[in-house]
C-alpha cells in the first residue's frame, strides 16, 4: 500500500498507515489509540487527553493513569496529562467555572495526523468552540495542541489572540508520572527556585537541595524554565521534563490523607505510584497575548539512564 511507504519529505498519513486507530466506549466517549515502531499511546478526544504514552524500551508506562479515573461526557480524567487552560486552579472571578479552565472537558478535534520518517507519530488537534467554553470565554481565539509520540513525548499547546484587545491566560500541562513508590523519587532542577507552598497557606520561600516526598507537597516554583529531572530508584530511570514558553513548575503529591478524600485516585495506596511534574505559567507568570499573536508553551518528555 503506497500509504505505508516512507517518504523522507513527505510524511505518510498516519491513520492510513495503520499507526492511529479511532476507538468509542460505551459512554460515548472517542479515544486515538497510538502504535508505532517507537511507543504506544492512548489519547481522549474530550480534553485532548493524552492518557497513556510508554516508549517500547521501557517495561513500565511512563504516565500514571487511575484505576478508578471517571470516564464521562463534561468530567477531567484522573490521570495522563490534562490540558489546564485558559486558568490554573479555580477561575480568578467565579468559583462555579471548571477548576483548571474548561479544555480539559471540552471536545476536541484531530486535524491532521502524520508518521514522520523516522517512524514517530505527529498529531494535531483543535479545541471546539462550544457554547460551554463560549460562555466562559467570550473573546475569539483559535487553541490547538501538537502532540508527537516516539521514544519521547512532545506536547506544543498554542493559543492565537483573534480579538482586538490583549488577554491573559494561565496554562499547564497537568501531567501525572508513573514512579515505582512517591518515597524513592528525587526531583533535581528547581535548586534555588522561589516557590509559594500551597500546603503551608501559600507562604513563599526558596528551594533548597533537590526534592524528596514524604507527605502531603504542593508548591508552584515561580520564574523558572529549566529542565526537571525525575530520579526513580525503584524503577532504575529517570524522566526528564524538558520545557519552553513557561515559567512556572508545578510539583503535587496528594499524601494519604488527601488521596484518600479523592473519589477517583484509585486504590488506597495507589497515590504513591504518582508524581505530578507540571509545566504551565501561573499565578505571576500569566502570559498577556496581545491581538493577531500567538504564545506556545511546549514540553517534552523523555527517558534516561540513572
Amino acid at each position: 500500500m503506497q500509504t505505508n511507504v516512507l517518504n523522507l519529505n513527505q510524511p505518510v498519513d498516519a491513520e492510513s498507515a495503520g499507526d492511529v486507530r479511532f476507538v468509542k466506549d460505551n459512554n460515548g466517549l472517542e479515544y486515538l489509540e497510538i502504535d508505532n515502531r517507537h511507543a504506544t499511546a492512548k489519547l481522549a478526544l474530550q480534553g485532548a487527553h493524552v492518557m497513556h504514552w510508554q516508549p517500547k524500551s521501557t517495561a513500565e508506562p511512563v504516565l500514571w493513569l487511575s484505576s478508578n479515573a471517571r470516564y464521562t461526557q463534561g468530567r477531567s480524567i484522573r490521570g495522563g496529562v490534562p490540558v489546564c487552560w485558559p486558568w490554573f486552579g479555580a477561575h480568578p472571578t467565579d468559583s462555579s467555572y471548571c477548576p483548571h479552565g474548561f479544555a480539559r472537558v471540552i471536545p476536541w478535534q484531530l486535524k491532521k495526523s502524520e508518521r514522520l520518517a523516522n517512524g514517530t507519530t505527529r498529531l494535531l488537534l483543535e479545541m471546539t468552540q462550544t457554547e460551554v467554553a463560549k460562555k466562559q470565554l467570550s473573546y475569539a481565539y483559535q487553541f490547538t495542541l501538537l502532540i508527537t509520540v516516539g521514544n519521547y513525548l512532545r506536547m506544543e499547546m498554542t493559543t492565537t489572540n483573534l480579538a482586538n484587545h490583549p488577554f491573559m491566560i494561565g496554562e499547564a500541562f497537568h501531567t501525572y508520572f508513573n514512579v515505582s513508590d512517591v518515597e524513592n523519587a528525587q526531583i533535581t532542577g528547581l535548586e534555588n527556585v522561589l516557590y509559594s507552598d500551597k500546603v503551608e497557606g501559600y507562604a513563599r520561600n526558596v528551594q533548597h537541595g533537590l526534592l524528596q516526598f514524604n507527605g502531603e507537597f504542593d508548591r508552584v516554583y515561580l520564574n523558572s524554565g529549566e529542565d526537571c529531572v525525575i530520579r526513580d530508584y525503584g524503577y532504575d530511570r529517570a524522566i526528564r521534563v524538558a520545557k519552553s514558553g513557561s515559567n512556572t513548575t508545578v510539583i503535587w503529591s496528594p499524601g494519604a490523607e488527601k488521596a484518600s478524600q479523592m473519589g477517583d485516585m484509585g486504590t488506597a495506596d495507589e497515590w504513591r505510584k504518582m508524581l505530578c511534574v507540571e509545566s504551565a505559567n501561573a499565578m505571576g507568570n500569566s502570559v498577556t497575548i496581545f491581538p493577531n499573536e500567538t504564545h506556545t508553551m511546549v514540553t517534552e518528555y523523555s527517558l534516561e539512564a540513572l
